[in-house]
């Protein structure tokens, strides 16, 4: 008889907690009017007393609804655990947790399965190893395997996806059939259905993520709107969070790459880095709002500098006015065989000049433009000894000075103050001046030349009549000679005596 009482005495105490966890405290109050305590202590008493609840309690189970649902609790075969209203109904596979109303109802053969909360899990079928922890949790997955949701609606249109890791209210809400997947906050990859690979850690990060791949987002709201962008990667609050189908985009910082849209391949570091690029490609920014200003324009470099808007192939590096010295290693003493001088104006900007006619027009002789340079004045100097503590001899024009003989020879800071002096203008005007000097000495040259020329020639032609003048010299000399001779046969033949002959 005491076996008999204390199984009688177990079926009750059991109905009783069925009632008091099914919300039948009415029942409870009106009909027990104790609590388990006390009713063991009733069943002690009296037996028949009871035997004379059980119709009661029966009667109740007949007409309430919350009753007629069938109410699972323990450990079933197969090493299966079951506690709620229809959980695991139709299950025959092994290994199963089930705690919750209609929590692992379709499971039929899926094994090593724990579902935990209403509904979780509920259209599983043959997928194993899985585990559903909230409401709706895996709600749709069939024949997906190794698949873990934590949360309301977590991975809860999950189908035959497998490998996906839910922690949040209604984290990969939507995925289907997207594999290996990961997404810890609340909505975080909530629309994915096939994308897989991803990693969505933050409430909303990859929220609008369907078919992407290969994208890992990391902080609220980043990488948000993708679609079907693939092989992305943000970390940050609302990196990346307006990108739809960009690719191979990098963005680490709260709010970098906040307006990319289809932009891709783009690396943006730092807080607000590219923050407002949209459809842009191929930039890189570095550092607080890098390439802030940037929208359409592609393969630029930012490195400490917000950039301009629409530019394209720029580099830029610091921020004018903040940094003011620069030091790059391999420079100083590197001889280069061939190239061109960089030079640099007042605003930073780095380049070459471009010497092509293909690149200038009304190409006119400078003739005596070039004359201005003769009234500058070259002056001995010493910098300010915050810009030279060792005060070193210099040798320069001064700006202003050389603004008053030609502005067009000096350039101009951002004030349109006078800043530096163009020498490589002062250099084409020295060698026009230069030319002009050597075509005249060219001439006097030329002249002095034919002087020469002419001196020679007239040498010539004087040691020509010199010689004339040496033979007809001689020639007189010679009749001198013979006139002389003649001369003294003359006087001769006078002073002879003459014989007259008489007839």
């Amino acid at each position: 008889m005491s076996t008999d009482r204390g199984a009688t005495v177990h079926f009750v105490e059991r109905l009783t907690i069925f009632f008091y966890r099914k919300g039948e405290r009415d029942f409870y109050d009106w009909h027990m009017k104790t609590t388990t305590l006390p009713l063991r202590n009733l069943m002690n008493r009296s037996p028949s007393r009871a035997f004379l609840l059980i119709p009661f309690v029966l009667a109740w189970l007949a007409i309430s609804p919350q009753a007629r649902a069938v109410c699972q609790e323990g450990c079933l075969t197969n090493q299966n655990t079951v506690l709620g209203d229809d959980a695991l109904l139709n299950n025959t596979g092994v290994n199963n947790t089930a705690i919750g109303f209609e929590a692992l109802f379709s499971n039929t053969t899926g094994g090593g399965n724990t579902a935990t909360g209403s509904d979780a899990l509920y259209s599983n079928t043959t997928g194993d190893s899985n585990t559903a922890t909230g409401a709706t949790a895996l709600l749709s997955n069939t024949t997906g395997r190794q698949n873990t949701a934590n949360g309301a609606a977590a991975l809860q249109a999950n189908t035959i996806g497998s490998d996906n890791t839910a922690i949040g209210a209604e984290a990969l809400d939507t995925n289907a059939t997207g594999s290996d997947n990961t997404a810890i906050g609340v909505a975080a990859l909530l629309f994915n259905t096939t994308g897989i690979n991803n990693t969505a850690t933050g409430a909303f990060a990859l929220n609008g993520n369907e078919t992407g791949n290969n994208t890992t987002a990391n902080g609220v709201s980043a990488l948000q709107n993708n679609t079907t962008g693939f092989n992305n990667t943000a970390n940050g609050y609302q990196a990346l969070a307006s990108n739809t189908t960009g690719n191979y985009n990098t963005a680490s910082g709260q709010g970098s790459l906040l307006s990319n849209t289809t932009g891709r391949n783009n690396t943006a570091d730092g807080q607000n880095a590219l923050h407002n690029n949209t459809t842009g490609s191929f930039n890189m920014a570095l550092g607080e709002n890098a390439g802030f200003n940037l929208t359409t324009g592609s393969n630029n470099i930012e490195i400490g500098n917000r950039g301009v808007a629409g530019e394209a192939k720029t580099i830029r590096i610091g921020k004018q006015g903040t940094q003011t010295a620069t030091f790059i290693a391999g420079i100083s003493g590197a001889t280069v065989p061939t190239g061109v001088a960089v030079i640099v104006d007042s605003s930073g900007h780095l380049g070459t000049t471009i010497s092509s006619a293909l690149f200038k027009d009304s190409i006119q002789p400078m003739d005596k433009a070039s004359e201005a340079i003769l009234a500058l004045k070259p002056v001995t100097f010493h910098y300010k000894k915050e810009l030279d503590p060792d005060g070193i001899p210099q040798f320069d024009l001064v700006a202003e000075q050389v603004e008053k003989v030609d502005p067009a020879l000096v350039a101009c800071d951002e004030r349109g103050k006078p800043y530096s002096v163009r020498y490589e203008a002062v250099n084409a005007m020295l060698l026009n001046e230069f030319l002009k000097e050597h075509r005249k000495v060219e001439k006097l040259e030329a002249t002095v030349a034919e002087l020469k020329a002419a001196a020679a020639k007239q040498e010539a032609m004087n040691a020509k009549q010199q010689k004339e003048m040496q033979v007809l010299t001689a020639q007189l000399e010679e009749q001198a000679s013979q006139i002389q001779k003649v001369s003294a046969e003359l006087e001769v033949s006078k002073r002879a005596p003459r014989l007259v002959a008489n007839e």
